[in-house]
């Protein structure tokens, strides 16, 4: 409209010359417009291809690819979740698996005539929506975390160890059908708000989505076909790997995990390459200052503050307490990193929820300034604000409408199922409680989709502690609160973190043109998979390994004991920590803070302060895995350097197949533990003046 009136002001000035100048400048300028946005326009590739209806995207064989891929993932989630706690983003290798088994599937029923109806982005949406969905319930089902932590296993190696709930298969999926579907629910009023009106980011559901749409272009189908080889290749390379290392793991601290490659000392103090893999991988798709902070969160700790620790033995706390007690070196381990890992979250929770409102707030405003304008300036302004490929994709978005009316009847109906089932599984957690928890989930949920399409950032593990200490502390110690903070930990968190990853999905779909209908569909049934599959995946680890959880364990589990001593403080306060403790978590818990607060002053810049969170990682397992991590990341480093384009192309897949490849090796291994068949070989290294006593030993 603006050039229109200057135009129109020209020729009343007599200037009919400049006009016509103007008006050919003008035409020009939109025809340049016009041949650039083709150019960089998504849809206009696809606008002879018939967008299927959204019951047609929902198809049986998209959902047997779900399942299968489903139960890969679990398995690798929860291996994860197990040992260190640090899980990847894996929507690239859902996406980049589900192309390729449909895509083999559908080419094959092309070839014998029989295919009906062709593989389509939508389609590949709703798989890789359903296997994140699934394999998510692997995380936020806590069974590395809060659910664990209830356990014997971890209670006998706390100061509270009276009260707790040992894990059986039947509560625990009934459990997470009552509680894995409140999220949905309360985020689905929100979608239009979120993608459309805020036009909210969310990196990973954008990422995700522009990897799809390129599976199904010409140029994308053939890169995605080398890429699945390589991923392919590397996937048999790391479950061979991961077949020949068992070999040689016949009792605990044996096998290529226990190689001393950097000296015996260092071994002791948990400096080692342990060939794992799964964390050459996850170093390799983490970004170079997350490995980097958890290596140095592992100098600092197991280099620095642990072993000047120990020097106070007998000062500071009791000799021969032995390696697990709390009341010793474990509970300076334990309760400082919960010192750091609490300092960040609450950061970042505030940072998070500043940015809501402020973002809420710069909507608000911007949209009354727009209602100042004339109606049709506004409609016209619009019009030419929207590119081809928004007007497209917010057609289709409106097109299939989730009823408002069936989303709260919907959150209603499962809170109302929740609140009078979850207290037959959890007796210490009333009524009450769970009713204050749903009548605050949703604005909570809203909270956390709205900061995670400001920065990609899942706060669901800090509004679970938020939990923990609230409800915790309201049922007290002598009405089992420290259940009660568990159970109301895993309530929350189910909540918020489906929110956000359901959010995620609908930007995927908005961008791929799939029905936000088929999205919520998907996500519902790759929620009820995890429901069943998860907890049947936790229950062959808890099975197989008997050590599952203790800090010598090759699964030690380690959020689940600082979840149960995040709830033991919430309920006892610090009655519990060793001496001097309480103020070295103090001084953490405040150098989390800081740290965060200047790597935000310092901007772009701040990309090379260390990240608090990954830097307390270690402090309780020690920062072996993140010599792993380290290796890929240098691995990745050295391959930028010498061909980027090469290395951004493949270094995921390769990532991803020796994270698949390492992790699904677990089930088989999970198999033979359970069957008692064990691994004919010990390897272990011994210092030279060990091996002169052995020798002697076994000389006499």
């Amino acid at each position: 409209m603006a050039n229109n009136g200057i135009g129109d002001r020209v020729v009343d000035n007599g200037f009919e010359s400049l006009h016509e100048h103007a008006d050919g400048e003008h035409e020009l300028e939109q025809n340049d417009k016009k041949l650039k946005e083709e150019e960089v326009s998504v849809e206009r590739v696809f606008q002879h291809k018939v967008v299927p209806s959204w019951r047609n995207q929902l198809t049986l064989r998209a959902f047997a690819v779900s399942l299968a891929l489903s139960i890969l993932f679990s398995f690798i989630v929860m291996k994860l979740n197990l040992t260190t706690g640090i899980i990847p983003s894996l929507n690239v290798s859902a996406g980049l698996l589900g192309f390729f088994f449909l895509k083999t599937w559908t080419k094959f029923l092309e070839k014998s005539g029989m295919l009906r109806q062709p593989f389509t982005r939508q389609e590949n949406t709703v798989i890789q929506t359903c296997v994140v969905a699934s394999s998510g319930i692997a995380f936020s089902g806590g069974f590395g975390s809060y659910l664990f932590g209830m356990s014997k296993r971890v209670a006998d190696q706390t100061s509270e160890s009276s009260d707790f709930k040992n894990p059986k298969l039947g509560w625990m999926i009934a459990f997470l059908f009552v509680v894995s579907f409140l999220g949905l629910f309360s985020v689905v009023p929100l979608r239009k708000i979120m993608i459309i009106d805020f036009k909210l980011t969310y990196p990973s559901g954008t990422a995700t989505a522009h990897l799809i749409n390129s599976f199904h272009t010409p140029q994308g189908a053939k890169l995605a076909k080398k890429q699945v080889k390589v991923l392919g290749k590397f996937f048999s390379f790391s479950f061979l790997w991961g077949f020949f290392q068992w070999f040689y793991t016949a009792t605990d601290q044996c096998g290529f995990q226990a190689f001393p490659s950097l000296g015996l000392k260092a071994y002791h103090n948990k400096f080692y390459f342990d060939f794992s893999a799964t964390y050459i991988g996850v170093g390799m798709i983490c970004p170079y200052i997350i490995n980097i902070s958890v290596l140095l969160g592992g100098i600092l700790s197991w280099g620095l503050m642990w072993p000047l620790i120990e020097n106070k033995e007998g000062d500071w706390y009791p000799k021969d307490l032995g390696d697990g007690s709390l009341h010793g070196i474990q509970g300076y381990r334990v309760f400082i990193s919960i010192g750091m890992i609490l300092g960040d979250g609450l950061y970042n929770f505030f940072k998070v929820i500043i940015h809501t409102f402020f973002g809420l707030y710069t909507h608000v405003r911007d949209k009354r300034r727009e209602n100042v304008l004339p109606v049709d300036d506004q409609d016209s302004s619009l019009s030419l604000k929207l590119s081809y490929d928004d007007q497209r994709r917010i057609e289709l978005f409106l097109k299939d409408q989730i009823p408002t009316w069936f989303a709260i009847g919907g959150y209603v109906a499962i809170a109302a199922i929740s609140v009078s089932t979850l207290p037959h599984i959890f007796p210490q957690l009333k009524w009450y409680y769970i009713l204050v928890i749903y009548l605050t989930a949703p604005t909570l949920a809203f909270c956390n989709a709205y900061g995670c399409g400001l920065t990609d950032w899942s706060l669901a593990s800090t509004y679970g502690n938020i939990a923990i200490f609230t409800i915790g502390a309201w049922a007290g110690s002598s009405h089992g609160g420290v259940l009660a903070g568990l159970a109301a930990c895993g309530v929350m968190m189910n909540i918020v973190s489906t929110a956000s990853d359901l959010s995620q999905d609908f930007k995927t779909g908005y961008l791929t043109l799939a029905s936000p209908r088929s999205m919520f569909v998907s996500q519902i049934i790759g929620t009820t998979m995890g429901c069943v599959v998860s907890p049947c995946v936790f229950w062959i680890f808890y099975n197989a390994f008997p050590d599952l959880g203790t800090v010598t364990s090759e699964y030690p589990a380690p959020y689940a004991l600082v979840f149960r001593n995040i709830a033991i403080l919430g309920v006892e306060g610090f009655k519990t920590l060793p001496k001097n403790c309480l103020l070295l978590c103090y001084v953490l818990f405040g150098s989390a803070i800081l740290i965060n607060l200047i790597k935000d002053l310092l901007g772009k810049r701040g990309r090379f302060i260390p990240v608090p969170m990954a830097m307390a990682i270690p402090f309780y397992i020690g920062p072996y895995f993140a010599i792993d991590m380290c290796v890929g990341s240098l691995i990745l480093f050295v391959w930028e350097k010498i061909n980027k384009a090469k290395a951004d192309a493949f270094g995921p897949a390769v990532a991803s197949g020796l994270i698949c490849g390492d992790g699904i090796w677990t089930l088989p291994a999970s198999i033979l533990a359970l069957a008692g068949i064990k691994p004919p070989i010990c390897m272990k290294f011994l210092s030279r003046a060990t091996n002169e006593r052995v020798d002697a030993f076994l000389g006499s």
